[in-house]
């Protein structure tokens, strides 16, 4: 961000990718809902390699409103990344996020923002009524959040949902690996009893088309495992995403040998197999550990976006 003028009260952070039909109304609802606050306050859009006319309607939009600033990622990162690229370039000392695909109502923030003046440093929206499929959208993430929370011990009902704020120094210098975005808050390492959640709306999307299907319930799966070592700091090193892939390479190896054991071994093949399961099971764990952990370091020392430029 330019760092022109006295920095903002609130920044209300928006990542997009093509949502060039949504960004309009969104823009005119922030603004409202920014001017009632009545503070001072920035908009600042992340597009993340829209290929639609999304930036294009942003800058128009931009031209009209010295409020609103245009983070222009050099590519398609991610919403993680493009969440990362609004921290690093908000000025505020007070943070909130919302989806571009107008999904989540503005005029819920006043709500976080109250709450987060109870002494809180993150405050997450809980989508009380979803307007999604419930097999395929509502169902797989009651249960990823239910997991989240017991492998985290943040008391967070929704990680998926979009409208969050946050204290500024929470998500200073965060760099989120993709798909990592889908654990916020847990993710940061923030104090559970720091943690709260306020009921919020849920609309349908204002236009275009969503941009998850059912397979990232399978990533989520994936990356779980991860998640008691990846909320503690000092447990991200590249030396314990070594130990944790060789780790797994052994006990892979440990389960084929195993198998081959109860294949020349008649009348073993019951507890072989059961070995073998085991073994392959706690490798696959091992390995996706240290892929995450390993994930997470790169990130911190190579970043996780470009930018493009700024307007």
């Amino acid at each position: 961000m330019s760092g022109e003028g006295p920095a903002p009260a609130l920044s209300l952070v928006v990542p997009v990718y093509n949502e060039e039909e949504n960004v309009g109304a969104l823009h005119a609802e922030l603004g409202r809902i920014a001017g009632e606050l009545a503070c001072p306050y920035e908009i600042v859009f992340v597009n993340d390699g829209s290929r639609d006319g999304t930036l294009a309607r942003l800058e128009a939009l931009a031209a009209a409103d010295p409020h609103l600033h245009i983070v222009d990622l050099d590519g398609n990162f991610g919403e993680a990344a493009a969440l990362s690229a609004g921290f690093a370039h908000a000025r505020a000392a007070v943070i909130v996020t919302l989806d571009g695909d107008g999904q989540n109502d503005p005029a819920d923030i006043p709500r976080l923002l109250a709450r987060l003046e109870d002494g809180f440093d993150v405050v997450s929206g809980r989508r009380v009524e979803r307007r999604e499929a419930f097999l395929s959208r509502v169902l797989p993430s009651r249960i990823a959040n239910w997991l989240i929370a017991r492998a985290t011990g943040v008391p967070v009902h929704d990680c998926g949902c979009g409208l969050k704020a946050y204290r500024r120094e929470v998500v200073a210098g965060v760099q989120l690996p993709r798909g990592m975005n889908r654990f916020l808050p847990a993710i940061l390492g923030v104090d559970p009893s720091r943690v709260a959640e306020v009921p919020v709306r849920d609309r349908p999307r204002g236009g275009g088309r969503s941009h998850y299907g059912l397979e990232r319930v399978f990533v989520v799966c994936r990356d779980l495992v991860a998640l008691p070592l990846l909320v503690r700091r000092r447990a991200r090193t590249r030396a314990l995403a070594r130990t944790l892939g060789t780790t797994g390479a052994v006990l892979t190896g440990v389960g084929l040998a195993a198998l081959a054991s109860a294949l020349v071994r008649p009348g073993t093949h019951g507890i072989a197999l059961a070995a073998t399961l085991a073994a392959l099971l706690a490798a696959a764990a091992g390995r996706a550990i240290g892929h995450n952990v390993d994930r997470f370091v790169t990130a911190q020392e190579e970043g996780v976006f470009r930018v493009r430029g700024v307007v």
